[in-house]
């Protein structure tokens, strides 16, 4: 395999590993919640102020696709991950505040694990964003994030299936059907981050 050089505008990848870690410390925070359970207003406040401190990051990052000359990828793939990156947080965000607005008692087990998966998932974004510059060891991180999202999406189909199985509170139904759907969204928004990274080191190599 043939690699190009790329433009060694270090800030680019900066930039790139501190979205990634904004996103990771927002996903833990929303596992934490999950399985802790308590002092939901701290905890979903703490989610709101990683949301926002993505967004300045990715201010930073659309201020330097503006001023650059040359950038160490197409500049359209650049702002695609920031984007998706930016999916992720708010779709932490919105299910952190979903959980207060709905009122849940306590989390199911299968709410927990979804936050599970969405964590790990954050831990190998950070590990493919720190080795992008280099552009070698990515693969496995993006394959793993794949395959929890497989796991996600076949947990999501059971989780519902047994709330419509088992019955109940149709407005508590209703109520985790919703919970159940934001979650798996972060988890396909973090498999999208993982493509718009592929593509990036694709077209580099």
């Amino acid at each position: 395999m043939t690699f190009r050089l790329l433009p060694k505008d270090v800030r680019f990848f900066e930039l790139f590993v501190a979205d990634g870690e904004n996103l990771k410390m927002a996903a833990d925070r929303l596992h934490e919640m999950v399985k802790a359970y308590d002092r939901l207003d701290e905890r979903v406040a703490e989610i709101q102020a990683l949301e926002k401190r993505g967004d300045e990051i990715d201010v930073e990052i659309s201020q330097k696709l503006e001023d650059a000359f040359i950038t160490p990828f197409d500049r359209e793939d650049i702002h695609e991950l920031t984007v998706r990156l930016d999916d992720v947080v708010d779709g932490i965000q919105a299910t952190a505040e979903t959980f207060v607005i709905y009122d849940i008692d306590q989390p199911t087990e299968e709410a927990r694990q979804l936050a599970r998966i969405l964590a790990e998932q954050a831990g190998h974004m950070v590990q493919a964003l720190r080795k992008l510059d280099g552009l070698k060891g990515l693969e496995p991180h993006l394959e793993q994030i794949h395959d929890l999202e497989h796991q996600a999406d076949a947990l999501s189909r059971s989780a519902v299936a047994r709330l419509f199985r088992e019955g109940g509170d149709p407005i508590n139904v209703i109520k985790w059907r919703d919970l159940y759907r934001e979650m798996e969204n972060s988890i396909d928004a973090a498999e999208d981050a993982a493509e718009a990274i592929e593509r990036m080191y694709h077209k580099a190599t």
